[in-house]
């Protein structure tokens, strides 16, 4: 853990000095030995280290950072056991450079940098031993290498210990009392014995260079933002780049919900602080982000399409860019998606999309999503969805719960849509979701196979139960006309992710698209989290992931939160210790937003914890019956009657429910259900709804009560989709127990 130094084949030439306390018995100590876990790394020396050297250095500094939730301490010239190295002022100043590039590597930056001397001295006998009088010590707080708000140095003024004792120095006489000061200034040579503590904190809110450089031009010397080496730039660009980044102040800087400060200081590539590249993580994550949900047939190319959008890289026909996004193995295997997946897609606010690989630190390393977001204006969260008939379950529950803005409807352009396309337009137009037609594999097609793909799909666009005009997108002003539109009309664009033809076109049609879905109005209301996912954490215990359906939270020991319905309708009480967005920590959510959170469980009760729960804050309640308006799609003959059994999709709820009472609709004024009279018959039996019907009926879940609201929308389904409706009325709610 300790140093480059042990690598012989690295090490610098160094004096005669340096040999001699490389002789020395390291034994005089310091500080508190290095623990393996925490957000403190302890260093002795960094020299000439390799790009492997270097990319295991970040990697480490990053756990620390992770370990400190976003800040942590490095002492270098200090041993694990916490023993002085007994290293020159040189060494350490240079070790301490190179500890600030790989920090600014990580989008991090020094807050501050304490050079510590004269804290050990050598004896007569060639010993060394910590000197006694603590005043004595000189810390001296340095400006940072790589940005600093000034260019001097401090000396750090230390307490008398508290015992109050007087070293035997500050026993002067009244002679001696009256000779100069001792020269308090820092020595920068290698005959002082030097360490160094530097506090380093990570940016969450932003990037702070525009154009980052790679970690082994930082380490050689380039200063951000020029293009100059260090030794012929060093004296100018140190002044230059003066970056306090909004965290000199306060740790409070980097907890993305918090606006950009007014004072920010002029950083490279963001002169205007109102520009609009200045939004906060949590912004860009809520206001800023649009869900897409992917559908098509299962040789309609989602995958592959997906993956080529966010690592910006073509396909080579044989699932380069499938393989790069898939979950499981047999997904890869087969090459069919068998899950719902959320992939982030970000862009700057010049439309420029940002790569899903680091080009420039690591070219093979993919980005992860918190960086992916903190460099992003905008994001399109793409939701990759099952296009198999095998998994069309899954398809309906990604869509019914996916909170999706907009629906990109594939098609193979060498083939004919299939019944699936047409059940995902009904799925899409089913939950009032704008639709995008996107004619995949472009390239090598033959021309009356398209033109044949093109008019079976428009013939199925303008058919009554979905009700839209097809319009061809063929360059920027066309995506400019159907803005604002897509209630009424359904973009039509063709591509290839082979050839890149259409590429550039979807990136600027899925940039321009304006959000639909307004979670910022639900902030008032009470908090609401939809429970997705479910996963026990070594160290944290029961975290769940879900969405932010309305409401805001601040997480902490304090943030008492009720999560359920269990199986027997009662409501766990527990405490959300901590929060992340997009793998960011923080300590607030709000609705709009995709977020996990850590619930403070024991063994037992992780056990109760399920898909399709809650996490509430006030007024637990759920429902065993519920009444709702619905309308039977029209579509391949199906009745409903009495005792009619289906799978009911409510939000993340799924379970199977029993149509208990059912009443016709009288008329359609004051119907919220989109459409039009149906037929219905009677029997003996009672009532029978017929595709087209549309009446109010009273369901009662199969096994368990759930939590759902009046306003929610529905879909039910018997292996296919059969109807559809909205939520008017709850019965029998059961207070939490």
């Amino acid at each position: 853990m300790t140093t480059d130094v042990q690598q012989q084949h690295q090490q610098p030439p160094v004096n005669e000095h340096n040999i001699r306390m490389d002789m020395m018995k390291r034994s005089v100590k310091v500080i508190d030995a290095e623990v393996e876990s925490g957000n403190t790394e302890y260093k002795r020396q960094l020299s000439k280290p390799t790009a492997s050297r270097l990319r295991s250095l970040a990697t480490q500094m990053s756990y620390r950072l992770d370990e400190g939730h976003g800040r942590c301490t490095y002492h270098v010239g200090v041993e694990d056991d916490g023993c002085h190295s007994l290293l020159g002022y040189r060494s350490v100043s240079e070790s301490a450079r190179l500890v600030e590039c790989i920090a600014r590597s990580l989008n991090a930056v020094v807050l501050e940098r304490l050079m510590i001397q004269r804290e050990v001295k050598i004896g007569k006998d060639g010993k060394a031993k910590l000197c006694p009088d603590r005043k004595a010590i000189l810390v001296a707080s340095e400006p940072p290498v790589l940005g600093a708000k000034g260019g001097r140095t401090t000396v750090v003024e230390l307490d008398e210990g508290e015992d109050g004792e007087d070293c035997k120095e500050e026993k002067m006489s009244e002679d001696t009392a009256s000779r100069p000061k001792k020269d308090r200034s820092l020595d920068t040579t290698d005959m002082a014995l030097t360490r160094c503590e530097l506090t380093i904190q990570r940016v969450e809110t932003h990037l702070i260079d525009a154009s980052p450089l790679s970690l082994m031009q930082l380490v050689a010397g380039v200063m951000p933002g020029t293009t100059t080496d260090r030794k012929n730039a060093f004296g100018r660009t140190r002044a230059e780049s003066s970056l306090s980044d909004g965290v000199a102040d306060s740790a409070e800087a980097t907890t993305i919900d918090q606006q950009v400060p007014a004072d920010k200081p002029v950083i490279p590539g963001k002169e205007n602080a109102s520009s609009p590249d200045s939004y906060s993580v949590s912004e860009t994550l809520s206001k800023n982000n649009i869900r897409i949900a992917v559908v098509g047939n299962v040789d309609a190319g989602k995958s592959t399409l997906i993956g080529s959008l966010t690592t910006s890289t073509l396909d080579d026909g044989r699932g380069r860019c499938r393989t790069s996004i898939m979950k499981h193995r047999h997904e890869i295997e087969s090459g069919r998606t068998s899950t719902a997946t959320t992939h982030l897609l970000g862009f700057r606010h010049t439309g420029e999309t940002i790569s899903g690989k680091d080009k420039l630190r690591n070219p093979g390393r993919r980005r992860s999503e918190d960086e992916i977001a903190r460099e992003s204006y905008r994001v399109a969260t793409l939701i990759d969805l099952a296009g198999h008939e095998k998994y069309l379950k899954t398809t309906i529950h990604g869509v019914s719960s996916g909170m999706a803005d907009y629906g990109l409807i594939l098609v193979n352009s060498r083939h004919p849509p299939t019944h699936m396309t047409q059940h995902h337009l009904n799925l899409c137009c089913s939950f009032g979701i704008p639709v995008i037609v996107v004619f995949t594999k472009v390239d090598g097609c033959p021309e009356h196979a398209i033109k044949n793909s093109k008019q079976e799909v428009f013939k199925m666009l303008r058919a009554p139960d979905i009700g839209k005009r097809p319009f061809a997108v063929r360059n920027e002003a066309d995506v400019t006309t159907c803005m604002g539109k897509l209630h009424s009309l359904a973009p039509v664009l063709e591509t290839s992710c082979v050839s890149g033809q259409g590429m550039d076109l979807l990136r600027k049609m899925l940039f321009s698209l304006p959000k639909r879905r307004r979670h910022e109005n639900k902030v008032n209301r009470n908090f609401e989290f939809l429970v997705e996912d479910i996963f026990n954490v070594p160290g944290v215990g029961a975290v769940v992931s879900g969405f932010v359906n309305a409401g805001e939270l601040e997480v902490g020991s304090g943030c008492h939160v009720y999560v359920g319905p269990t199986d027997d309708g009662t409501f766990l009480k527990t405490v959300a210790k901590s929060a992340h967005i997009a793998r960011i920590n923080t300590s607030h959510v709000t609705s709009g937003q995709s977020a996990c959170l850590a619930l403070s469980l024991g063994k037992d009760l992780r056990k109760k914890l399920r898909r399709g729960m809650v996490v509430l804050q006030k007024d637990p309640a759920c429902t065993r019956e519920f009444d709702a308006e619905i309308c039977v799609l029209k579509g391949e003959g199906t009745t409903i009657r009495k005792s009619y059994q289906a799978y009911v999709h409510i939000l993340n709820v799924r379970q199977s429910a029993y149509a208990r009472h059912i009443e016709l609709v009288d008329g359609i004024e004051g119907s919220r259900i989109p459409l039009g009279h149906g037929r219905h018959s009677c029997d003996e039996e009672g009532l029978v709804l017929r595709p087209g019907s549309r009446a109010k009926v009273r369901f009662e879940f199969a096994k368990r009560p759930e939590y759902i609201r009046p306003g929610m929308r529905m879909l039910f389904r018997d292996g296919r989709v059969r109807g559809v409706g909205i939520i008017t009325n709850t019965l029998e709610v059961q207070p939490v127990a």
